[in-house]
């Protein structure tokens, strides 16, 4: 896995803030980055694992982070 980046971090802390956000709004509140960048660095972190990608039945592209870095798990 790939070194995290100023950008992967902002993009994973503003994901893990709003509880998961679609790309647009990922993109205006990372305003800053272009959409290419924010857009690319979804891309890699989705093949990672790091994050998933859904499309939603408002057609928007949804970004979250998966259930295991959601905290401890309970037994």
């Amino acid at each position: 896995m790939a070194p995290h980046t100023p950008v992967t971090d902002r993009i994973l802390g503003e994901v893990q803030r709003t509880h998961g956000c679609d790309l647009d709004m990922l993109t205006k509140s990372l305003s800053d980055l272009s959409w290419s960048q924010v857009f690319l660095e979804v891309d890699r972190l989705s093949r990672d694992g790091q994050v998933l990608v859904t499309f939603n039945t408002r057609g928007l592209y949804m970004i979250r982070l998966p259930e295991h870095n959601k905290g401890p798990a309970t037994h």
